[in-house]
């Protein structure tokens, strides 16, 4: 399995799309980077934008009641709609 870095872009209050994203955390390259955080959907596709161009092998969106699903892969390990146990 690679290695997981996680990635939490949640907020407390309400917000509005120029309140920017934290910052990245360290990326190794072939990580899965798993998204969460209690957040606006269009905060979730920011920051798919912004780990597009990463060195993560894919990306997935944490949902508690099913664990990291895959969003994005470059990577034949992941597949798009695979879950993840976290």
């Amino acid at each position: 399995m690679s290695e997981i870095v996680r990635y939490n872009i949640g907020v407390d209050s309400p917000i509005t799309p120029d309140e920017p994203l934290p910052p990245l955390p360290q990326i190794p390259r072939g990580a899965l980077v798993v998204v969460e955080g209690r957040a606006p959907i269009w905060r979730y596709g920011l920051a798919l934008h912004l780990l597009h161009g990463s060195p993560a092998a894919a990306i997935a969106f944490f949902d508690p009641r099913l664990g990291a699903v895959v969003i994005a892969s470059h990577s034949p390990a992941f597949q798009a709609g695979q879950v993840v146990d976290i």
